[in-house]
């Protein structure tokens, strides 16, 4: 990013696990801000015109060689600085001060005691519960410096500088367990740093259309549609931007929900008038599957196949220069770190079936500096209908990978339709948006049954469902005994071929979400 916008804070990421869930609570106070390595150059820095700097934690110790430091010039710059854990432990060093392993770590939840109620901590009460992850601690303040929070094992909770708009927090107010995190980081942005909350999603449509239009000019643009929320708030930007430059392919490769192919064309020839190209590729796709069983063989033949069949596509589409997808800001920070270091190495993530850069378009990636609940706010903004925008996610693979064993088009068919149900008695009972993916397997065994008076041997299906906020972690989710009796026997009434139905009680780790 060469620009910013007009109030933003840069987060210096120090190697935090946290580092995203900074940047999260900043902009849900709604004021933009970016990720950045912990060795952007102070002129850098000038030159972007923050409002302010948060340094992140981290897992080093500042007094050991090699550790990560940020450009000492940037305390030159007149522009506040607030420090969390490790970032508070940098500051302190830089300036003079002492830092050591505590005699007492702290993990967990604390009791913080204010003692001076200055602007970071104002609206918090004189005492309550923060969280605490470090050994080491400031043990000598750097001259200027005084404390204005403890805890019993923690003299230097929170600090600040006498004169300059410089503070630092030993716990992390980003996390949910500190109690009043939101309310500090607020203080922050906006009392010390004098953020107004600018960050709309009326003024980002506004600002990324304009870039959009700029950018394209009077050429085509290509945007690989999956259906999911992704790639579907992507086109729908592009659409508002540049309209009938856009052209949107989405191939059916026959492992996709029931119905999902019509829905992408209801909603985007139908509603926003797209220049649709839907590929029927089902027996390209069923043919390269055809006895294969290892997952990981199952991914790379359809990767592979769908990248022929869209450079078929694409080349029937005259004038087309550019190639949008849905990279999320997520997606940028996993694949190559912050995003506005020194060697701007950033890895491009192709989204949209994993297209390589040979195809030989210009990217545009309009949703690069979003987090999924913010493409959601987008989505409704720009009037997509609510099954588009809160949609589960959905492996690229599609069915193939919860299809278990042999991918063929009757066991397609029985997953599929017992995945239908199981998401329509999910939204009926309003258990959908309380879960963040729920799905379907089809097991790779055959079990007896009874049914009608007469042995069966026929297919299981498992049943899953978790909740979590980052994917990163997850929950499995405790669904009603009565609601999973109700699935249960629609599935064996409904759907032949299935005489038996479970459902997964695994957590995430050790168990990943998805079964393949």
């Amino acid at each position: 990013m060469t620009t910013l916008p007009s109030e933003s804070i840069l987060i210096f990421d120090f190697g935090s696990q946290y580092a995203q869930l900074i940047a999260r609570r900043v902009r849900e106070a709604q004021v933009f801000c970016q990720i950045v390595r912990h060795d952007l150059p102070a002129s850098r820095v000038a030159e972007l015109q923050p409002k302010g700097l948060i340094f992140s934690g981290g897992p080093n110790s500042v007094y050991e060689p090699g550790a990560p430091r940020c450009d000492p010039g940037l305390f030159d710059l007149d522009i506040p600085i607030l420090g969390l854990c490790y970032g508070l432990q940098l500051i302190c060093h830089l300036q003079g001060g002492r830092v050591q392993p505590g005699s007492a770590r702290e993990f967990g939840r604390k009791t913080l005691r204010i003692h001076d109620p200055d602007v970071i901590l104002r609206g918090v009460p004189s005492e309550s519960v923060v969280w605490m992850s470090h050994g080491d601690q400031a043990e000598i303040l750097p001259p200027d410096f005084e404390v204005l929070a403890s805890t019993d094992t923690c003299p230097a909770a929170a600090i600040r500088h006498r004169s300059r708009p410089w503070f630092g927090l030993q716990f992390h107010p980003e996390v949910s367990h500190t109690e009043h995190g939101r309310t500090i980081l607020r203080n922050f942005v906006y009392d010390v740093c004098g953020c107004q909350g600018l960050w709309r999603m009326e003024s980002f449509i506004e600002s990324t259309v304009a870039e959009i239009r700029e950018k394209v000019g009077p050429h085509r643009v290509i945007c690989g549609l999956s259906g999911g929320v992704d790639s579907s708030v992507t086109a729908a930007l592009l659409l508002k931007a540049v309209g009938p430059q856009v052209a949107c392919i989405f191939v059916d490769n026959g492992l996709l929900r029931k119905n999902e192919t019509e829905a992408v064309r209801r909603t985007f020839q139908d509603h926003f008038h797209a220049d649709l190209h839907v590929v029927d590729a089902q027996e390209r796709f069923l043919s390269a599957l055809a006895g294969v069983s290892d997952p990981q063989e199952k991914r790379r033949r359809i990767g592979h196949v769908f990248i022929e069949v869209f450079k078929s596509e694409a080349e029937h589409i005259a004038g087309a220069k550019f190639l949008a997808q849905g990279t999320l800001y997520p997606d940028v920070i996993e694949s190559g770190g912050a995003p506005d270091g020194p060697a701007h190495n950033i890895k491009t993530h192709h989204n949209v079936g994993g297209l390589p850069e040979e195809l030989g378009f210009e990217l545009i990636e309009p949703l690069k500096n979003l987090f999924k609940d913010e493409v959601r706010r987008l989505g409704q903004e720009l009037g997509l209908p609510d099954q588009i925008v809160w949609r589960h996610p959905f492996p690229g693979p599609g069915l193939a990978v919860r299809c278990l064993g042999p991918v063929t088009r009757e066991r397609l068919d029985i997953l599929r339709q017992a995945d239908a149900i199981f998401l329509e008695e999910l939204k009926k009972c309003n258990w959908y948006r309380r879960t963040a993916q729920a799905f379907a397997v089809l097991l790779p065994v055959q079990s007896v049954g009874v049914m009608g008076d007469g042995r069966t041997y026929e297919n299981v299906v498992a049943l899953r469902a978790v909740q979590t906020e980052d994917f990163m972690t997850a929950d499995w989710a405790p669904l009603p005994h009565d609601f999973l009796a109700q699935v249960s026997t629609r599935i064996i009434n409904e759907v032949r071929g299935v005489n038996r139905v479970v459902y997964d009680i695994s957590s995430k780790p050790p168990a990943t979400i998805e079964w393949e």
